[in-house]
């Protein structure tokens, strides 16, 4: 039943990836080259160059490398500190060979347990977290994009490291951390792109809802701002009609007036 679970939750995992990763990809495509993750652009294929990419993957690695081996070398010295003080206690006590060795054992995996709680809270994740913030700001992303590939980093590196110390133990701790560090920071880039996609969506929808309400508020206002206009024809014809009617009468009755005054001189 235990190994379902882990099977099922490895699969939501991976399907979960998959598609934060194609989701990114089309952020990525819909907000250009300029506005999407700059330091993603540097892969794991650019560690193969054997040029600059190989050195820069060589001592970003190493140095993380150095950091992960110190913490676990940390937890190794207190557990053998530990081993010899629980033995040279059970020799004192009188306890036999056996039940002194595994007295010691017992203390000294505890102490081992606490010396690497203590030493992953701040060596190994830190310095691998601060590292990509840096390298994201250095190839020009901003700080949010720093912020979430160091954040995606810092959890990614707990994450690997503690699974691969249950598996495999010290070397199972070095590995995992390293995948986890890798797998963290581009679910970092990934998130950080999607939201540059939806920021971008989110501006497009306001901008056109704010167009459409000017365009209703220019139709309104056009619509109570207009007067009613006459025909001038109509007005014409209505006011000056019964002038028209006025003059005529009068230049009939003066010809009238002028014809008669001619027969009356005849």
């Amino acid at each position: 039943m235990d190994f379902e679970s882990r099977r099922l939750h490895l699969l939501i995992s991976v399907v979960a990836i998959v598609a934060l990763s194609f989701t990114a990809e089309k952020c990525r495509e819909l907000v250009g080259e300029e506005g999407s993750s700059q330091s993603g652009k540097f892969t794991i294929l650019n560690c193969f160059d054997m040029g600059s990419g190989t050195v820069a993957c060589a001592v970003k690695e190493g140095v993380k490398l150095y950091f992960y081996n110190i913490r676990s070398s940390h937890a190794e010295r207190a557990r053998s500190q530990a081993i010899e003080s629980a033995l040279v206690d059970a020799v004192a006590q009188g306890m036999s060979p056996t039940d002194s060795a595994k007295h010691a054992q017992k203390e000294g995996k505890k102490a081992a347990k606490l010396a690497s709680r203590q030493a992953k809270r701040i060596i190994g994740p830190i310095i691998s977290s601060g590292w990509d913030f840096f390298e994201a700001i250095y190839y020009g992303g901003t700080v949010t994009e720093g912020f979430l590939r160091g954040t995606g980093t810092l959890f990614g590196t707990y994450a690997g490291g503690f699974l691969g110390e249950q598996r495999l133990g010290r070397i199972g701790y070095l590995v995992g951390s390293h995948l986890g560090s890798w797998v963290g920071g581009r679910i970092g880039l990934m998130v950080y792109d999607v939201v540059n996609g939806v920021h971008l969506l989110l501006q497009f929808v306001q901008t056109a809802e704010t167009e459409v309400r000017e365009k209703s508020e220019r139709s309104e206002s056009s619509f109570f701002g207009e007067t009613p206009v006459y025909d001038g024809s109509e007005g014409s014809s209505v006011y000056e009609s019964p002038l028209d009617e006025e003059s005529y009468a009068y230049k009939s009755t003066e010809r009238q007036s002028y014809e008669t005054y001619e027969d009356s001189e005849l």
